[in-house]
């Protein structure tokens, strides 16, 4: 027998029936094994049920004309409980009246399938043809069912709290003109009063890139206070501050603040002025911290960059130029200040040019360097400037930086007599690589030249999630993270081959390059006497109507 259902679909299940090219072949008896179809997805997996939106009836179209006789004892239908058994749920089963062929499975109320629900089938063997064509074997299948979400409620929930809402990369800004979150503005306040009444929503958890300190022009004169510059931002922001408050104040929801790289120095006593009463999940060090949350402590949340060459906090590199040994602003922060001046200015023409360096490549340290200049050089070529990269136009002001730079300091540059490949900021990045991930907390390190090479590459990010945690830790079954404004969920395994989720909460400014906007990701843990955790993503629109985004995932925990 061949289930033809969807991508989930295994090499399992393949083998327990016949192979493809084996379908509608004689069999020892002489009689023909039938093949089948059906509108669920399903796979014959326990642990890996795909997530259906929406079932009322269950058609599964076989290639032969059923004998009625043996229809009704060959169907079985069970609900999986939280401890993972079947308890045999009744059904209807008939013949498709317009398809001698196809058979109609329904609850025994004739009614949609409940939600948040995994489910077994099972077409016995005995099922047969009017010419006496079989299965071969019992075919067992698993689907599951998705949960509505609806912000006002969902009344198979209850208005019970479980739900948790992860959002991320809001970049809200110091001004106006040159803010990435300005034209979704309203949206986000709309967004945050829904929320608030939510009677299923326990926790909303902001995942980094809150307060953007980063995307700023050049020419941005930082206030002597860093923390006046944080309530310029608030100010700037004010409706959408008020929405966060009023969540929190209600105390009905729990608010947690994770950091990201774009608010990296924004401090726990920031926030916490900002935001009175916000828990926040921060780590030793300023600019990181990762969240565990759900009911077995299965979910990890963390903005993602911790992982990124040019955006975890570098707390090495220009120690010698700022004496200030909490210096950490990565190589980041300066290229997004150039881009911030790109936008602004229209990606102008420039007359600047990149000189042509020489790599050695029996120097690992100096082929690291000149990948990390290409990498500049990249990066540059597509945000053009009319500024000069010798005038000194970067600045500072911040993070014991008190300099204005040219774009030359940053950028590596190879000396003419020795070759050398060397940047006045960042000195020799590439060679600190190893100890700052272990400053930051990476426990499998990352190669440095993969780190250089492939950190703008989102899917780079997301892999993070398998080695940084499904590979280590089979108590963490899905992970969120922000940073790369790339929406998804994937479905990942653990090092014990237990499906796992992975899902980005991607971004909330104005222009997301192509990729969606205004996302947020939603976990509903599973209802009493339910067996799966699903995990779904989102878009919400400027009419206050919320869409499902992609294909949902679901766990057994």
């Amino acid at each position: 027998m061949i289930m033809k259902t969807t991508k989930y679909f295994s090499l399992a299940c393949l083998k327990m029936a016949s192979s493809i090219l084996g379908a509608y072949t004689a069999i020892q008896d002489g009689s023909k094994e039938m093949t089948i179809e059906s509108n669920v997805l399903m796979s014959d997996e326990l642990d890996n049920p795909p997530v259906n939106d929406k079932i009322q009836t269950i058609v599964l179209k076989f290639s032969e004309e059923l004998e009625p006789a043996t229809i009704t004892e060959a169907v079985k239908l069970y609900r999986i409980d939280s401890a993972g058994d079947p308890v045999e749920e009744a059904c209807a089963v008939k013949i498709d009246l317009n398809d001698p062929k196809s058979i109609r499975i329904n609850n025994k109320d004739i009614t949609r399938f409940a939600q948040g629900q995994e489910y077994k089938l099972i077409i016995k063997s005995t099922l047969s043809s009017k010419n006496k064509a079989s299965l071969g074997c019992d075919y067992v299948g698993y689907f599951a069912t998705n949960i509505d979400f609806d912000l006002s409620g969902n009344p198979e929930l209850n208005e019970e709290r479980t739900q948790i809402i992860v959002a991320s990369d809001f970049h809200l800004g110091v001004d106006s003109a040159f803010a990435e979150l300005e034209k979704n503005k309203q949206a986000l306040v709309d967004f945050l009063a829904q929320v608030k009444k939510s009677p299923n929503v326990k926790e909303l958890v902001i995942g980094g890139d809150l307060l953007d300190e980063w995307f700023l022009p050049m020419d941005y004169q930082m206030p002597d206070s860093k923390a006046a510059f944080f309530d310029q931002v608030a100010a700037n922001n004010q409706a959408i501050i008020d929405g966060f408050n009023a969540i929190i104040k209600a105390g009905e929801i729990k608010v947690t603040y994770v950091p990201g790289n774009h608010d990296l120095l924004l401090t726990e006593a920031d926030v916490a002025r900002i935001f009175p009463g916000i828990s926040q999940a921060r780590a030793e060090l300023q600019g990181l911290g990762t969240y565990v949350t759900g009911p077995n402590s299965e979910i990890v949340i963390e903005h993602g960059h911790k992982y990124n060459f040019f955006c975890t906090p570098d707390p090495i590199s220009n120690r010698a130029i700022t004496n200030d040994e909490t210096t950490i602003l990565p190589p980041g922060y300066f290229f997004t200040r150039i881009a911030t001046t790109c936008v602004i200015e229209g990606h102008p023409q420039s007359d600047n040019v990149f000189p042509e360096m020489v790599p050695n490549k029996e120097d690992p340290s100096q082929f690291n360097a000149y990948l990390y200049y290409q990498t500049w050089k990249a990066i540059l070529s597509v945000l053009p400037v009319k500024e000069s990269f010798d005038d000194k136009v970067l600045k500072t002001n911040i993070d014991g930086f008190t300099e204005n730079y040219s774009i030359n300091n940053c950028i590596p540059q190879q000396d003419k007599e020795t070759g050398l490949i060397s940047a006045t900021l960042y000195h020799n990045i590439q060679d600190t690589w190893e100890e700052r991930q272990t400053i930051n907390g990476v426990t499998v390190k990352i190669p440095v030249s993969e780190a250089i090479t492939r950190a703008a590459v989102p899917a780079f990010t997301d892999y993070q999630a398998q080695t940084q945690f499904f590979d280590l830790d089979v108590s963490k079954r899905i992970v969120i993270f922000g940073h790369t404004h790339v929406a998804d969920v994937i479905a990942m395994t653990n090092r014990d081959s237990q499906k796992t989720i992975y899902a980005n909460s991607g971004t909330w400014i104005d222009n997301a390059q192509g990729y969606p906007t205004r996302t947020f990701v939603v976990i509903t843990p599973p209802k009493a006497g339910a067996a799966i955790e699903t995990v779904n993503l989102y878009q919400y629109s400027p009419d206050q109507t919320i869409t499902q985004w992609t294909e949902a995932q679901a766990i057994r925990i």
